[in-house]
């Protein structure tokens, strides 16, 4: 697990005036996951996303970095970003988490059911969102953009100038659709929906797939090959379906 620095600009002296998110960037795990500590500036109040293989290991660097964690917000119920059980091996991830931390998972409500399931957690410690709600972490307002065809319920988290892209998009990629439950058309749609997202809205992703490890809207809209259909017909044609 290798701690990177956070993303968004140090804090300041007067950074009590204005709530503004602060990103630390996390590679975790054998496949090259992300996960971050999401925190406001002004509280110090944090949440973990997708806190897989190494959960402990990333409270540890929020309380370091004097965060105080208050829940687990979850991009999408796959094992590699909450933990479970997968092809016979065990990820660690909200499991051991709460056994540790009494820990709310937050996750949209159509993966709620199976990913409490996943993550054993109790019903009654996940709180589920919508699309387009505006979640509220400390003084920290996170914008909730269903952006489903990776899964279901996959969903980006934008705070600011920073957005949490997860397995929707990638630094020049984007997530499989070739899986249980995904769906190519709604990633489609999910992708031309982030293409209307300020350029300068910064991304970060679910995995290190990328030359980079974040990147920019504007960026993704110049080298971002996935990103180049303009009508589910050409989206077809490039994914092979005719």
């Amino acid at each position: 697990m290798t701690d990177s620095p956070p993303l968004a600009a140090a804090d300041t002296a007067d950074a009590a005036a204005v709530a503004e998110p602060r990103l630390v960037q996390i590679q975790a795990g054998p496949m090259a996951n992300f996960v971050y500590v999401l925190a406001d500036s002004v509280t110090r109040k944090a949440w973990v996303v997708d806190p897989a293989w190494e959960p402990l290991g990333v409270v540890r660097i929020a309380e370091e970095q004097g965060y105080e964690v208050t829940g687990v917000l979850a991009t999408h119920f796959h094992q590699d970003h909450i933990g479970g059980e997968i092809m016979g091996q065990h990820i660690p991830g909200v499991r051991e988490l709460r056994a540790e931390h009494d820990l709310p998972m937050l996750i949209h409500e159509a993966e709620a059911d199976r990913g409490a399931e996943i993550a054993a957690c109790p019903p009654d410690r996940v709180e589920v969102f919508r699309d387009g709600d505006v979640l509220e972490l400390g003084d920290l307002r996170v914008e909730v953009l269903h952006t489903p065809g990776h899964s279901p319920g996959s969903c980006c988290f934008r705070a600011g100038d920073h957005m949490l892209t997860a397995d929707t998009l990638f630094v020049q990629g984007i997530g499989r659709v070739d899986l249980p439950h995904s769906d190519i058309d709604a990633m489609f749609h999910s992708l031309e929906r982030l293409k209307a997202v300020p350029p300068e809205v910064g991304i970060y992703p679910g995995h290190d797939y990328g030359p980079e490890s974040f990147s920019t809207i504007g960026r993704e809209l110049q080298w971002n090959a996935y990103l180049r259909p303009n009508s589910l017909e050409q989206w077809r044609a490039m994914m092979g379906i005719f």
